[in-house]
C-alpha cells in the first residue's frame, strides 16, 4: 500500500484551503469526506446569507464574485464546486473516517461507507436509496489509506447538541432548520435562543407559520446579529412569536412538547420541533486517535501556532479547534490553518512550493 503525505478528512473551507497548500507544496494528500463537498454549507438554511462579505470567504486566490454586498448560501456552493474543479482536487465523497491509528510514524486511516450529506433532502434520501441497492461488499466495506500526517478540517455542524428527552428522534423533530415554506400554518416550536433560532422564527412566522420559542436562559443570546435582535424582540413583544424563556423541555411528543418553567409544566401543541441548540465537533473521533480533548470544552490539545495537536503530525483545521465555543471559529479565520499546517510538513518532509 502506498504512503500518503497526508490524509485531509473533511472537504470544508478549511480542507479545501489545506488540500490546495498541499498541492501547491507537492504533497501526496487526498480529502476523505462523509457527506457532500462544503457539507455544513449545504446544510445551512435554503435562503441564508452570509453573515461575512464575499472576500473573506476566499480560498486559492480565487475570487467570490457576486452583485451583493454579502453572498448567498447557493452562491458560496457554486463557488466552493469551482475551487474544486480550478485546483483539480481529490476528493473521496461518502467516506466516514471510523478509526484512525499510527503505528511507526505512519497513520492508518480507515473509512466505512456513509449516506450522503444531503439526507434531509428528497434528493438526498434518493441517493442514499442507490447505495443501499449496491451488493453488500460495497455497501460494507472499509478502506484504509496510509500517510505520514493526517489533517482533522472536521468542523462540528454534523454533530448537533442533543438534549437527551424522550420524544427527540421522533419524525416531526429536526436539529436542522431549511426553509419556511413547509411550515405554513403549522404550529412550529422552536427551542433555542441564539442567531439560528431567531432567524428561524423570524421567517417562518412571516411564511404563515405559528411560532413558539423556547429557551432555556432569561433573554436571548448575546450572539444574535444586531438587525436581527431589534427585529425578534419586537415581534415577541406584540405577540407574533411567543416566547417561554427561563425554560427547559422536558419530553417531546407527536403533537406536542411537555416543557417545565419554575416547576410548573405546560403542553405546547407543535406540528413540528426545531431543536436549534447548537453543534460540537466529534470529539469521540479526536479522543480515538488519541487527541486529548477537554472534558468541559471539548478544547483539543494542540500548538496555537502550527495546529498540531499532542499525537506528533496530527493536526486540526477549522471549527473543530474551538471545542463547545463554536463561535470563536469560522470561514474567515479558519481557512488560513491549512497553510501553516501544510508549511510544517512541508519543511518536515524536504518539499519546496
Amino acid at each position: 500500500m502506498a504512503v500518503r503525505d497526508v490524509v485531509i478528512v473533511g472537504a470544508g473551507p478549511s480542507g479545501l484551503a489545506t488540500a490546495i497548500a498541499a498541492k501547491q507544496h507537492g504533497l501526496d494528500y487526498v480529502i476523505v469526506e462523509k457527506g457532500v463537498l462544503v457539507n455544513s454549507i449545504f446544510k445551512f438554511p435554503t435562503h441564508m446569507v452570509f453573515f461575512t462579505t464575499p472576500e473573506l470567504l476566499e480560498i486559492g486566490g480565487l475570487p467570490l464574485v457576486t452583485p451583493f454586498e454579502k453572498p448567498t448560501r447557493l452562491e458560496a456552493l457554486r463557488y466552493y464546486r469551482r475551487v474544486v474543479d480550478t485546483y483539480s482536487l481529490q476528493i473521496s465523497f461518502h467516506e466516514q473516517v471510523v478509526a484512525i491509528d499510527r503505528e511507526d510514524g505512519v497513520f492508518a486511516v480507515t473509512t466505512e461507507p456513509a449516506d450522503v450529506g444531503g439526507a434531509f433532502t428528497d434528493v438526498g434520501r434518493a441517493l442514499t436509496a442507490r447505495r443501499e441497492d449496491a451488493p453488500e461488499h460495497e455497501r460494507r466495506a472499509t478502506r484504509v489509506r496510509e500517510a505520514r500526517a493526517v489533517v482533522l478540517a472536521i468542523g462540528y455542524y454534523d454533530h448537533p447538541n442533543c438534549l437527551g428527552v424522550p420524544g427527540e428522534n421522533l419524525p416531526h423533530v429536526s436539529h436542522y432548520y431549511t426553509e419556511a415554506h413547509p411550515y405554513y400554518r403549522r404550529r412550529v416550536v422552536i427551542v433555542g435562543g441564539r442567531n439560528s433560532a431567531a432567524e428561524a422564527a423570524l421567517e417562518l412566522v412571516r411564511a404563515g407559520a405559528h411560532v413558539t420559542l423556547v429557551h432555556r436562559g432569561a433573554e436571548l443570546g448575546a450572539s444574535i446579529k444586531y438587525w436581527v435582535r431589534p427585529d425578534i424582540e419586537n415581534r415577541i413583544k406584540e405577540g407574533s412569536i411567543a416566547a417561554h424563556f427561563e425554560t427547559h423541555v422536558v419530553e417531546i411528543r407527536p403533537h406536542g412538547v411537555i416543557v417545565e418553567r419554575a416547576g410548573t409544566r405546560e403542553d405546547i401543541l407543535a406540528d413540528a420541533v426545531l431543536l436549534l441548540t447548537g453543534y460540537r465537533p466529534d470529539v469521540a473521533l479526536m479522543q480515538r486517535a488519541g487527541i486529548r480533548c477537554d472534558e468541559q470544552t471539548a478544547v483539543p490539545e494542540l500548538d496555537p501556532e502550527t495546529f498540531e495537536t499532542n499525537v506528533s503530525n496530527l493536526f486540526i483545521a477549522g471549527g473543530a479547534i474551538a471545542g463547545r465555543n463554536t463561535g470563536s471559529i469560522f470561514i474567515e479565520n479558519g481557512r488560513f490553518h491549512g497553510e501553516r499546517i501544510v508549511k510544517v510538513l512541508a519543511d518536515r518532509l524536504g518539499r519546496v512550493e
